[in-house]
């Protein structure tokens, strides 16, 4: 039975590695993991139909199970964190949004990028005191500063410039709050506009930077990425509380 879920996850790994490939919307080559994961899978596969397990020895057995009940436990774990707030809102009224970048493209914001600027369009249109800060830097692949982005797709949509503040210096997450932090008033509620999946992550990165209230607020994920982007949040995730950047709760 272990043997067919393995040949079963390790085929539908891959079909979702092709497809996302196909699809043209990957922002990074991190869904290459997942043909990875369906090879690994496929692996395991041949090596419990084959009764090659069975023939090794019983430490060696156990070492390998323990290790990987182990990681799956701290998967798990990670992921219910994530999941804790997919559903994060910001009551109304805060001082300061701040919008954390993603992708640009030639054509304007990237999907993730459109669903956060629309969940703060939003937030704004109805909280007309609210100041929002846009944070995010140039990569090499982007035609222009992610801020830059925004804020032309912001202004675009009727938000007067002066209530945007423009942080365009960052690379990651942990910048993007850095940076942004410089505009904010000390005692002000800030509410941090992000998918649903990086909710989690960048309050906690807050809090380690010193934001005193804090307001997550869950934008959509494009639910084909969902999967992709969950599981590369167990590794941002991991690597920010290794390096000291967040605890975990």
């Amino acid at each position: 039975m272990a043997a067919v879920i393995f040949l079963v996850l390790g085929i539908l790994f891959c079909i979702y590695c092709i497809a996302i490939l196909v699809s043209g919307v990957f922002g990074s080559w991190f869904f290459l993991l997942w043909g990875a994961l369906g090879i690994g899978c496929i692996g395991a596969w041949k090596v419990l139909s084959s009764g090659l397990w069975g023939r090794l020895p019983v430490p060696v057995r156990g070492t390998v199970l323990g290790l990987f009940g182990a990681g799956l436990l701290v998967f798990l774990v990670i992921e219910g964190l994530v999941v804790s707030r997919f559903y994060a809102k910001g009551e109304p009224g805060l001082d300061y949004l701040v919008v954390l970048g993603a992708q640009m493209r030639e054509s304007g914001p990237s999907r993730a990028l459109q669903l956060r600027l629309d969940q703060a369009y939003d937030y704004l249109a109805e909280n007309p005191e609210t100041v929002v800060i846009v944070s995010g830097g140039q990569g090499s692949n982007e035609p222009v500063s992610e801020a830059q982005g925004m804020y032309a797709y912001l202004t675009g949509r009727g938000i007067a410039p002066e209530r945007i503040r423009m942080e365009d210096q960052s690379k990651n997450t942990v910048e993007n709050l850095r940076f942004s932090k410089r505009f904010i008033e000390d005692g002000a509620s800030v509410g941090i506009i992000t998918n649903n999946f990086h909710v989690y992550r960048a309050e906690r990165l807050a809090a380690g930077q010193g934001y005193e209230t804090i307001r997550g607020i869950a934008a959509p994920c494009d639910l084909s990425m969902q999967a992709n982007n969950m599981l590369r949040e167990f590794f941002g995730i991991m690597k920010d509380w290794l390096c000291g950047n967040m605890k975990l709760w």
